[in-house]
């Protein structure tokens, strides 16, 4: 059953899907944020991930990022890290008041973008109990150097110099002009980029389009995104225990690599043959709900050792 739902979040109110399971049981459950890549909103990948996790038996809980979807705050489009780590914390103090869940049985689960952020979420938060990413992605790092880790310098600058202008612009009361992400209704890239095409896939095609999402970000959102750091405090998980999982086949996987490296023990890094960075939003959804599963029942069971599993 899915319910809507709010809750605030740094004085925003931001728009969530619950997710309940159907099957009635004695007591309040385990339940497992689920927070969408930037520029997505709670109905494309989270909503496909938290139906998932209620059919197996969990509350999940999916929600539109402040700014973005149908969240509030202004302005619209705005990508703001900080915040985005709040809003996940803020979904758990919303499900520690919900008579369905067990507050000392929450986890979190973020794709993409919010792979990175519900690291620093979770590493000073503890009432996350176990933590898992799909395509984990550290927006900062994917800015200054790119999703293959090889782009020109220039790129970085002239968005930075863009960022310095818009907020000079506002300054002035002057309206400043959004970084456009996609452009609807546009030919399909042909530079032969596995990841840049199915990024154009997903978000511009009957494939993972939603009219909510956005297309745009606030030009200041882009010095907000360069200065995040999402992995460096990741061993400060541990003891609980972290799931990382990336496709094979996935231009950030190497994210996944380095974040791993980094992270303490209980820890594991689960691979998806064949699957790109996009597939694990909806083509391997059932493969990804397949490690996530055991790994949530084991880690969120109601007497969950100190050490944990992975």
């Amino acid at each position: 059953m899915r319910t809507d739902v709010t809750f605030p979040s740094a004085g925003i109110t931001l728009a969530a899907h619950l997710y309940t399971p159907d099957v009635a049981i004695d007591g309040p459950r385990a339940a497992v944020v689920v927070a969408h890549p930037a520029s997505g909103v709670k109905e494309q990948t989270a909503g496909a991930y938290a139906q998932q996790l209620a059919d197996a038996g969990f509350v999940a809980l999916a929600f539109d990022a402040a700014y973005q979807g149908e969240s509030g705050g202004t302005p619209r489009g705005t990508e703001d890290p900080a915040q985005r780590v709040e809003d996940i914390k803020n979904a758990v103090s919303y499900l520690t008041t919900r008579p369905e869940v067990d507050s000392d049985r929450i986890g979190a689960l973020g794709i993409c973008a919010s792979g990175g952020y519900v690291v620093p979420a979770a590493a000073t938060d503890h009432r996350i109990r176990a933590v898992a990413t799909a395509s984990a992605v550290d927006l900062g790092l994917n800015f200054r150097v790119g999703p293959h880790g090889n782009q020109d310098p220039a790129v970085l600058k002239s968005m930075l110099d863009a960022a310095a202008a818009a907020r000079t612009a506002e300054a002035a009361g002057e309206p400043a002009s959004p970084l456009v992400l996609r452009i609807q209704g546009q030919d399909a890239p042909t530079d032969g980029d596995r990841y840049n095409y199915e990024g154009w896939e997903y978000y511009s095609t009957d494939r993972g389009r939603h009219p909510r999402q956005a297309d745009e970000f606030t030009f200041p959102s882009i010095d907000k995104i360069v200065n995040f750091d999402a992995f460096h405090l990741i061993n400060l998980i541990a003891p609980r225990p972290l799931l990382m999982v990336a496709g094979t086949e996935a231009a950030t996987a190497w994210m996944s690599e380095e974040a791993i490296k980094k992270a303490a023990e209980p820890k594991r890094l689960h691979w998806v043959e064949g699957a790109s960075h996009i597939d694990l939003y909806d083509r391997y959804v059932p493969q990804v709900t397949a490690e996530l599963v055991p790994f949530f029942t084991q880690n969120l069971a109601a007497h969950a050792p100190a050490g944990f599993v992975v």
